[in-house]
């Protein structure tokens, strides 16, 4: 089958809420890519503390060993995360032991997704779905509508392909890439933080602004009921069944075969 679009970028954030990582290369989980979004930092009250609530959240830059996204690579009491922050020291995390910066205890806990969505898939700390994947032709798009462009970190995607036409991911319902399939399960309705300059850690109103013009449920879904959400990007799952997979990644490179499709973001989940 001849490919659609090819995987440009892969991002993780290991530790939601801060800066993601680029890589070439990730691991595939049932919950999401290895190492995504596995920490949150939490208050004294021990809740979830994201940009929505300090936008500055957006200057902490997380690293993880380079082997980590190597396959079947595992964390030794020499493996640590080290976070930065402008103004302050380096911090070291052990990869094997648990904070007050908290982690996902994989072994005892399970957050699944909404069944009417994806019934029997889990997540750990992202917010709705395991995977998120937008499009270069998407975010030209939208730029062209900007005064002032916006780079793909504000929408924090997991997977950016490109060499597709803008906003076609709307109605992947689904896609191999390379030899794994994925389904697109729901339009990725968006928050504030794409308001937020990740470089700066403060917030405007683009391009959410400009998106509600354009690809709020009003205009894609004009007959559905209507909740004043605003939508860029398409939220995934990984469709084979986990515990017959093993050593999957997915790498920068990789082709995009759409399998499956509907007409049009009318039809789309969301």
């Amino acid at each position: 089958m001849e490919a659609t679009a090819r995987v440009s970028s892969i991002f993780i954030y290991p530790v939601k809420s801060c800066r993601g990582i680029s890589v070439s290369q990730a691991p595939l989980t049932p919950t999401g890519f290895r190492w995504d979004r596995n920490w949150l930092v939490v208050n004294y009250k021990g809740r979830a503390y994201t940009q929505r609530v300090e936008p500055k959240l957006a200057l902490v830059e997380i690293e993880l060993p380079d082997e980590a996204f190597s396959e079947g690579w595992e964390p030794t009491k020499n493996s640590f995360m080290k976070i930065k922050a402008p103004g302050m020291s380096v911090l070291k995390i052990s990869l094997m032991k648990a904070y007050q910066l908290v982690r996902f205890n994989a072994a005892s806990e399970t957050r699944l997704i909404d069944p009417n969505y994806a019934p029997g898939h889990k997540i750990m700390f992202s917010d709705l779905f395991p995977f998120m994947l937008i499009s270069q032709g998407s975010l030209d798009a939208l730029n062209q509508l900007l005064k002032e462009p916006v780079p793909i970190n504000r929408f924090r995607p997991n997977i950016l392909v490109e060499g597709c036409e803008p906003f076609s991911e709307d109605l992947w319902t689904e896609i191999r890439i390379s030899k794994v399939t994925f389904e697109g399960v729901k339009l990725c309705s968006r928050c504030k933080i794409p308001t937020i300059n990740q470089d700066t850690g403060i917030g405007g109103t683009e391009p959410n602004e400009t998106l509600m013009k354009i690809r709020s449920d009003k205009v894609l879904r004009p007959n559905m009921k209507q909740q004043g959400k605003i939508y860029f990007g398409q939220n995934l799952v990984w469709k084979e069944n986990p515990s017959e997979e093993h050593g999957k990644l997915v790498k920068v490179g990789d082709p995009v075969s759409v399998l499956k499709k509907v007409s049009s973001a009318a039809e789309a989940a969301a």
